[in-house]
């Protein structure tokens, strides 16, 4: 049952803190309240998941979250960093250096191999040529990608272009993931199998934030928070997230084809 939203216990190693944040878009001469005086905080190396239905405020509050947008009202800071008051390009900076981004689509450059992808966040600076390249092939690796750096995204599986875009988010060791729907357009054993890398990215350190819309893939987060009504409704721990690889024994054989 959905719990009225109370007040976060005490961070001690807080990465995000959101406070009192409402937004409000303009459409015409309606007003629409997305987002209704949210307050939450992130702490580094948790894994998250942000849950509700279409029009809950969840995109919404990613969308901040990764700064995307701004909030109309209240405080979101970033590693202490006041993300409202920043200007276009210091955002831009912020999302480059401090968020790395996985999307449902992938969003992979189709003619380009895997590790020029991955690359793609680091030509935004100044990282030399030699260095992108060994950071790339470093992140395909923590992926389990090392062979495939040289694929293009049509010699790939769904789950392995996933995985690039997934090293594609690492590469500048970003302070959070925020991830949208990483296996909305994946089977379930494939689904499984990225949910267990993001969960070996968590046990090393990794800040994770996931949108879903799927309990199966929920279950695997150490903390569900569900908006409703543009509020926080739930936010509690999960103490006992699936693991991977016993999600993974539950499934049915594979079939073989036949010959």
């Amino acid at each position: 049952m959905i719990q009225p939203e109370s007040p976060n216990p005490e961070h001690h190693d807080g990465l995000i803190h959101i406070e009192h944040v409402t937004k409000t878009y303009q459409l015409g001469e309606m007003e629409v309240h997305a987002l209704r005086g949210v307050t939450l905080s992130i702490d580094r190396g948790e894994f998250v998941t942000i849950m509700g239905a279409s029009g809950s405020g969840k995109s919404t509050f990613m969308n901040i979250l990764g700064c995307l947008d701004k909030p109309s009202k209240g405080q979101y800071l970033l590693e202490e960093i006041s993300v409202g008051t920043l200007s276009r390009d210091a955002l831009a900076r912020i999302r480059n250096q401090k968020i790395g981004f996985v999307f449902q689509g992938f969003n992979l450059l189709s003619r380009t191999s895997a590790i020029e992808n991955v690359e793609l966040p680091l030509m935004y600076g100044s990282t030399p040529t030699r260095v992108r390249h060994q950071r790339a092939v470093a992140a395909l690796e923590r992926v389990g990608l090392g062979s495939r750096i040289h694929h293009h995204p049509n010699q790939l599986s769904g789950g392995q272009q996933q995985r690039v875009a997934i090293a594609r988010a690492l590469v500048n060791d970003p302070s959070l993931v925020l991830a949208d729907e990483p296996t909305g357009n994946l089977d379930s054993r494939t689904s499984i199998e990225v949910m267990g890398l993001f969960q070996q990215l968590n046990d090393d350190g990794v800040t994770i934030v996931l949108v879903t819309h799927e309990p199966d893939i929920a279950r695997f987060a150490k903390r569900h928070v569900v908006f409703r009504d543009g509020k926080v409704r739930l936010d509690r721990p999960n103490p006992e997230p699936k693991r991977a690889d016993e999600a993974m024994a539950e499934l049915p054989a594979e079939e073989e084809d036949e010959e």
